[in-house]
């Protein structure tokens, strides 16, 4: 039995007005600007895509998992400059994921875990259809397996 699901970023409008700060101020807030010079490895939690060499992110703390429960958590992420809004299809997997080891951490509606697994993205899409199969799981969390940090959220769709 296949579930529909969807993969989405972080909302663009949260983090447009931090490109706008100066260094200082971007610093009070635990983040800083860096320029790409590798790729893959900054990829940006808006977009859903690694940066281009030469682009610039900001690196800063996020809240990832705001919840009430034990399981609250947060982390690094990076935020292209020049980022646009993911936008993707029920079940479409991005290549930001699919081309990493990902961490899937499985949530009750209640901010608990209630499963996790670590899957090759290429074999992500029938991780999040079992977990998905367990009507007590109502979101997911994908991390990058290897680094630990947060990359975006999966959804029933």
């Amino acid at each position: 039995m296949k579930t529909n699901f969807r993969i989405v970023g972080l909302p663009l409008a949260q983090f447009q007005p931090l490109f706008s700060l100066a260094d200082n101020e971007l610093a009070q807030r635990g983040g800083c600007r860096l320029n790409v010079d590798a790729k893959p490895g900054f990829p940006c939690r808006v977009s859903l895509k690694d940066a281009e060499i030469g682009e610039q992110v900001i690196l800063l703390p996020f809240a990832h998992h705001d919840v009430e429960s034990p399981y609250r958590a947060s982390g690094p992420i990076f935020v292209r400059e020049n980022a646009q809004q993911a936008d993707l299809s029920p079940g479409e997997i991005p290549e930001v994921v699919a081309s990493r080891v990902m961490s899937v951490r499985a949530y009750s509606d209640k901010g608990m875990m209630v499963n996790a697994a670590v899957t090759p993205g290429k074999e992500l899409k029938s991780q999040i259809e079992k977990f998905f199969g367990d009507a007590k799981i109502s979101y997911l969390h994908l991390h990058n397996a290897g680094a630990g940090c947060y990359s975006c959220r999966v959804q029933r769709a």
